[in-house]
């Protein structure tokens, strides 16, 4: 085996179809061989079934004990005319003589079948299977050159030598049976499946599914070394647990391979995290190196998924596997109620919940002359209550009794659609608010006092705090950012990963003046584009609501402007300047922002609130279009030479709800369209979402984007236009204005701030054409 079952052998081909691993002594992994090696096997054992019953019973002679009188301790017959190598099958087939005596005892091959008279074809066949087996690992102990390996196929061919004479199956005997560890190697790999990629798409998570098969597949064929190779690689390894280990793969997968009168198991299935440990790392990096060398044999469908994918899920996998705090090999990682896998957390924690830490168990860290302190602890989220019946009723609002139905038929959530996390419709914070669920991350608000004892814990997490900070913000003075973060003014939400600090918002809170100072907020480098610094935000948010401080403000550097405006910060400051001025501290070149908070909104599950509002939006057009479902001929009065036809002539328009527009009024005065025109377009314009839509787009910042809008239009244009006096009527101008808002939105993904700014632009717009009375109100 020395030559066949080291890792350094290989393994079998990636992706392909029907992977068949090398038999035990074969000397070799390749494919062909493997595959050779099993099939002769399986040959053999139908060749000897479908033999004639003397024939049988001549095979089986040569492994039964004597059954004549007198007690004759001979345990198989031997013949006196041993057959010529190779045997002359066609000669002898039909030349068995029950007769014919032993070459051992004397006694005839009849005294040693006599207890097989009477046996059935079914139970003789089992027992030629078992011979055949016997045979095979006879040829395994004389060609094995290492001593572990060699061991282990003498007792098996000791055992089924044994099953043999007392008509018996085979057991083998341990101290211990299948499996040796839970969870084991194929549940582990569901659970980080689940646990990583639930929230996926069905599409995707498919894809995730099809790696994972590949890779337990890979497993259950792979070769494992020797334990004596095993020493010379990793000299200072559990050498006597991978042994024990080794033994139990030889025994219960490897040899039941080709001796299936053994029983067989999957290695994924009874083996745990332990096997999986001392594998992994060179299995990966042979799988990955068989994949770049026979990537040109791939088959076209598998390549970009073995050659892509596949090193991204090991990488990941491999996080799993060696870390010491991975939920994914808890025994308490249950199936969840969508029929994903999710880990149960014992305590009465809110899953969406700041904690505000107070470590008053810790025991002392005389770090630094400061007592930590975080106030009091948080109170469980109170729901909110919506007053429902207080509120007046409003023509065109949906009865309450109907959004309930419809509420009904979407709860189980499954049925609302999920949206993969690379989707321009995916949440900010989806994947953050996911791991903070399952445990992965946790939220404190920690701070700094000089009249409580201090808290080892939360020492260390302002120390990572002040690190992160300093990292992230290299402009600012590190001795700047540890005053403030030691401060005991000031408190700092803290994010928190693996136990270590990975990012936090610093802020201040002036309670009498009815704001909070946010100082600084940064996320460490190799975690963010994960939604962290939004679901930060929005518990930040969630905090200040508890404490009835609605107003933020910040000054934010050229670098956070894009960030801010994301979490719904302006440069539109809601807070009277007399109440901060000379509060907060000012800072050159960057840009106050501010943003205003709503009490009645929970802003960590805001976006889960909005996905099923419009689920339940969806689900009420879909019962609008079956009430009023109705094919109608086409309109043939274009055919006649019609040009236009008013809106309410076409069948069925009324009857799903459309309504006439209110006309506007059309200004007959050139001049006095003009003045009023140039005016909307003077405050349009000045508006602060109005900076990507100024001039025309230019080729060199957009590419294609003259691919894509076939009419483009701008600001400038239009004022061009407007001096021009292109706009003879008001749905010129309106049309033109229009235009730029939808090229915007059919260009721009939904998250970009580009579409964000043309949606409110669009409706400030369309207050000011309100206002001059140029449409209906």
């Amino acid at each position: 085996m020395a030559d066949s079952g080291g890792i350094q052998q290989g393994s079998p081909a990636i992706g392909a179809a029907g992977l068949v691993p090398a038999a035990p002594g074969a000397g070799g992994t390749e494919g062909s061989g493997a595959a050779g090696g099993s099939a002769r096997i399986a040959v053999k054992k139908a060749q000897l079934r479908s033999s004639p019953r003397p024939k049988k019973l001549e095979k089986l002679g040569v492994y039964s004990s004597c059954k004549a009188e007198g007690a004759c301790k001979c345990n198989g017959w031997k013949s006196q005319n041993p057959p010529p190598t190779p045997p002359q099958t066609d000669q002898q087939s039909n030349a068995v003589n029950l007769q014919e005596p032993c070459r051992s005892c004397s006694h005839t091959l009849g005294d040693h079948v006599t207890h097989l008279e009477n046996v059935s074809e079914e139970e003789m066949n089992r027992l030629l299977g078992i011979v055949l087996d016997v045979e095979y690992l006879y040829t395994c102990v004389h060609k094995e050159e290492d001593a572990d390996t060699k061991q282990v196929y003498f007792s098996l061919f000791k055992l089924l030598r044994k099953s043999i004479l007392q008509m018996g199956k085979p057991m083998l005997e341990a101290q211990e049976s299948p499996p040796f560890e839970k969870p084991s190697i194929e549940q582990g790999v569901n659970n980080f499946v689940q646990y990583k990629f639930s929230h996926l798409p069905s599409k995707e998570r498919q894809t995730i599914m099809e790696l994972a098969k590949m890779f337990l597949n890979q497993i259950n064929y792979w070769q494992l070394e020797t334990p004596s190779q095993r020493r010379q690689r990793v000299p200072n390894d559990d050498a006597a647990g991978y042994k024990a280990n080794y033994t139990r793969w030889l025994c219960y997968c490897n040899v039941p391979q080709f001796c299936d009168s053994l029983p067989r198991y999957e290695t994924t299935q009874i083996f745990g995290r332990t096997l999986l440990r001392s594998v992994f790392t060179v299995m990966r990096k042979q799988l990955l190196e068989q994949a770049r060398q026979e990537k040109d044999k791939l088959p076209p469908e598998k390549r970009t998924l073995i050659l892509t994918h596949f090193p991204k899920f090991l990488s990941m996998l491999e996080e799993e596997v060696y870390s010491h705090s991975s939920p994914i090999w808890s025994q308490d990682f249950l199936a969840g109620a969508a029929g994903g896998q999710i880990p149960i957390h014992t305590g009465n924690t809110h899953p969406h919940s700041v904690k505000e830490t107070d470590g008053d168990d810790d025991e002392y860290l005389p770090l630094y002359p400061y007592v930590l302190l975080v106030g009091e602890k948080r109170k469980p989220t109170e729901p909110l209550h919506h007053e429902e019946n207080k509120r007046p009723r409003v023509v065109g609002d949906i009865p309450m009794d109907l959004i309930n139905e419809v509420m009904a038929t979407i709860t189980d959530p499954a049925a609302i659609p999920e949206t993969s996390l690379l989707s321009a419709h995916s949440a900010r914070d989806e994947a953050a608010r996911l791991e903070e669920r399952r445990g992965v991350i946790e939220f404190h608000v920690i701070g700094n006092s000089l009249n409580q004892k201090p808290n080892k814990r939360i020492l260390m997490w302002l120390v990572g705090l002040q690190n992160v900070f300093s990292h992230q913000l290299p402009r600012m003075p590190k001795e700047y950012i540890t005053r403030l973060v030691f401060d005991p003014k000031h408190k700092t939400l803290s994010l928190i990963k693996d136990g270590r600090v990975i990012g936090g918002i610093c802020f201040r809170m002036f309670p009498s003046q009815g704001f909070t100072e946010i100082v600084f907020c940064a996320v460490t480098s190799n975690e963010q584009v994960k939604g962290y610094g939004t679901h930060l935000m929005n518990h930040l948010k969630e905090y200040h609501i508890k404490h009835e401080i609605l107003n933020f403000l910040t000054y934010a550097d050229e670098y956070a402007i894009g960030y801010f405006k994301k979490q719904g910060f302006s440069k539109d400051i809601k807070v009277p300047k007399a109440k901060y001025v000379g509060y907060i501290k000012d800072y050159e070149g960057a840009t106050l922002m501010g943003c205003e908070l709503n009490p009645s909104i929970p802003y960590t599950e805001f976006s889960v609130i909005i996905k099923k509002q419009k689920e339940i939006i969806k689900k009420l057009i879909e019962r609008k279009q079956a009430q009023i479902r109705k094919v109608y001929p086409g309109l043939s009065c274009f055919k006649d030479g019609v040009r236009q036809i008013p809106i309410e002539s076409i069948p069925g328009i009324r009857e799903t709800g459309w309504k006439p527009v209110g006309k506007g009024k059309e200004l007959k005065d050139p001049d006095q369209l003009y003045s009023t025109l140039k005016t909307i377009l003077q405050h349009v314009k000045s508006h602060q979402n109005a900076w990507p839509f100024m001039e025309p787009v230019k080729k060199t910042e957009a590419p294609g984007y003259y691919q894509v809008i076939r009419f483009p239009m701008d600001l400038k244009t239009m004022s061009e236009r407007l001096k021009s006096r292109y706009y003879t009527t008001r749905k010129l101008f309106m049309a033109d204005m229009q235009r730029i808002f939808t090229n915007c939105r059919e260009y721009n993904p939904p998250e970009s701030e580009y579409y964000k700014c043309a949606n409110l632009l669009e409706k400030f717009f369309y207050t000011k054409i309100k206002e001059a009375g140029l449409i209906e109100k």
